[in-house]
Formats: structure tokens, sequence, C-alpha cells
């Protein structure tokens, strides 16, 4: 199988599932694999339809139905990892062997359909015509959920997490955010592409396999829209502020040459962790192979010692926010916020009338204490074991 080199030495190599989903393989630099991978031969049946999208009136967000979700693996034993590689006796989603590997979810919230220009959508495709349309006022109005939903798996392995990796493996999966991400902001119709990682039942996964996500939306988020609002009534050097300012306070948890980890001032969640590049970039795609190469250890570092405040993982959701394909590119910076709802070692925070219903927030440990216990758990974990 042909591959095209990417950065770190990265070899992407990309192909088909049986029913045309696009599954590409990224090798280690250094990889133990060949260059060929198996044909899937599984009999699959059509992928289910786009999903459609339904605008809440009274927020002015997008929710996408997406009924076939449903479907999809729940905690499924070891030897069904629908993640694994393909054996005799599990079909899985990928035919060979892998270090790193990316596909399009079965039954993706977003996609398959694409927008394409107006007049010449499919039948049934009646994607946003820009961005004024998803903003125009109205009640009952719905629009095709176009876009892509990926599936990143960090590892053939049943079990761990990002933070399970080695540095080698770490610097490819960044390399795949990057590659990843410019592809997703070529296609027609996505205004935002997000790389993330859920990590624990308690946040809702169902895999335990080590894998993230990256969605490629056909708007811009809520959330972004927000920050995008910020960074207007604030000032356009937003981000370089919030960093000068952290680094000069007693938040700060982990610093590097290029990066920067702090528990934010106004942290909502009991563990809340944002890491930040020392200059502005969008998104993946504008890092610097020094940027990347120095995030892989410091990432690997700051994630196991969120690990190392109890004696069993912890659940959270690593949030990779990037900034819009179009617009706010020159302001909103490319930034990691990790968040957990584990307040204890046996307790979490759950979301009640005042945060779920008001959006109106309670923070439950000061951001400067959670800051300092973080700061001795990542001194814990030895340099060597990166």
């Amino acid at each position: 199988m042909p591959a095209e080199i990417l950065g770190a030495g990265v070899a992407k190599r990309p192909t088909l599932l049986a029913d045309g989903r696009e599954l590409i393989y990224y090798d280690d630099p250094e990889t133990t694999l060949g260059p060929d991978r198996a044909v899937d031969a599984r009999e699959l049946a059509p992928r289910p339809g786009t999903a459609t999208m339904r605008r809440d009136v009274l927020t002015g967000d997008w929710v996408s139905i997406a009924a076939a979700r449903q479907n999809r693996a729940f905690l499924p034993p070891a030897h069904l990892d629908p993640l694994a590689p393909q054996t005799p006796a599990n079909l899985s989603e990928i035919p060979s062997r892998y270090d790193v590997a990316v596909f399009e979810n079965k039954s993706p919230s977003f996609g398959p359909a694409l927008a394409v220009a107006h007049g010449d959508a499919p039948a049934g495709v009646d994607a946003p015509r820009d961005l004024d349309d998803l903003v125009a006022p109205g009640l009952g109005r719905t629009r095709t959920s176009v876009g892509r939903c990926e599936v990143v798996c960090f590892s053939p392995e049943h079990s761990g997490s990002f933070g399970s990796l080695s540095a080698t493996r770490a610097r490819t999966v960044i390399e795949v955010w990057a590659d990843r991400t410019a592809a997703l902001s070529a296609l027609p119709g996505v205004e935002q592409v997000f790389p993330f990682e859920n990590r624990g039942e308690a946040i809702g996964v169902t895999l335990p396999h080590p894998h993230g996500q990256i969605y490629a939306y056909p708007y811009i988020t809520p959330r972004t829209t927000g920050l995008l609002a910020s960074i207007d009534r604030e000032g356009p050097d937003l981000f370089a502020r919030i960093l000068e300012f952290e680094r000069s306070g007693e938040r700060v948890i982990l610093e590097g040459e290029h990066w920067t980890a702090f528990v934010p001032f106004a942290a909502r969640w009991p563990i809340e962790i944002h890491l930040l590049p020392h200059r502005h970039v969008a998104d993946f795609t504008e890092t610097t192979d020094a940027e990347r190469d120095e995030l892989a250890p410091l990432y690997l570092r700051l994630l196991r010692g969120v690990d190392a405040l109890y004696d069993s993982p912890t659940p959270y959701i690593a949030a990779w926010h990037q900034a819009p394909v179009h617009r706010g590119r020159d302001t909103a910076r490319l930034h990691l916020q990790l968040t957990s709802p584990r307040r204890a070692a046996d307790k979490l925070k759950f979301l009640a009338g005042s945060e779920a219903a008001m959006g109106a927030w309670i923070g439950d440990i000061p951001p400067e204490t959670a800051a300092a216990a973080l700061r001795d758990a990542v001194a814990s974990i030895p340099e060597e074991t990166l």
C-alpha cells in the first residue's frame, strides 16, 4: 500500500472499508509493520442516511437528531472489541494490525453527506447555505447534518487512553490531528473541526479501547460562538493576555518552551486544565515540528499527573478547541480544555438545577487549591517514564 510521509516520519496509508467509508492507517516513524494491509472483506449493510439538524429557536443552537447512534457498541467484551484489528472471531472495523488508525464513524452525528453547490444537492439533502443561513430566524427550521465524524484509534490494545501511549505514539497522534484537521477543513460545508478524547465510564464512554474522535461541524459551535463574542468584547489579543496573566500567577501546573498548562482563574469543574501554545496558532495545522515535538511528552506528563491524583484512573474530557475554518483565525487560538467531574477519590460533581438548567456554575474547589494538587501530581511523574 503506497504511503505519504508526513511530519516526524509518520507514514499515511489511506484505503476504504467494505461499505465505502474511508480508513487511514498512520504508521509510527519506526514501525514494525509492513506496507501491506488486509482488505476489508465483510458484507456490510448500507450506511444510515445523514441526520437532520433542528434549530432551537430559544437559543439559536442547532441540534442534530441522529437516531442511528442508538445502535453503536456498548461496553463489548475484549474479544469483540470493534476497534481492535480484525480476527476470524472478531470482524471489527479495522482489517489489519496498526499503529494509529482513523476511520469514518458508521453512525455519525454529522455526515456522511456533505454540502454541495446550491441546486445540485442529492435528494433529501438540504445543507446550510452559509453561516448567515444558520442564524436566520423562524420556527421549525431544519437542515441536513452534513459534515463528518471520525474515530481515531490511538493503539491496537484493548484498553488504555492517550496518557498510556509512548512519547513516539503520542507524537504520531498529534501529527494525525494536524493532518485530519487540514483534510476535514477542506470538505465542503465544514465550518469547524474538533478533536477530542472522552475517557472513563463516568463520562459516558462505551468502549475502553484507547481512542478519540474528530467532529467536522457544518456550523460554528455554541462554545466557539461565545468565545468569538468574548474576543470582540475583550480585544483581539485576548489569548496573549490570558497567557501572560496565568503565567504570572499561582495556577500554572506545567510549562515548557512552547506550551503552558494551568488551572483557569474561573474554573468550573473540580479538575479543569487549560493548555495553550505560547504563540498564536489557529489550529493544529499551524503548529511547528518543534511545538508538536514538545507537546507529546508534555501532554503525556499532564495526563499521567491527573491520574496520579488518586489511586484509580480519572475520567475526563480532553477537548482541543480550534479556530473555525473561515472566521476568527487571527484571534481564536488553539487550546486544550481538559475537564473532569471528579471532586474526590469517591465523589463526582453532577450538574443539578442551577448549572444544568440555568448555566450558573458553582465551583466546588478553589482553582488555586486544585492547581497546587495538580502541580504535585505532575511533579511525581518520573521523566524516564515518558
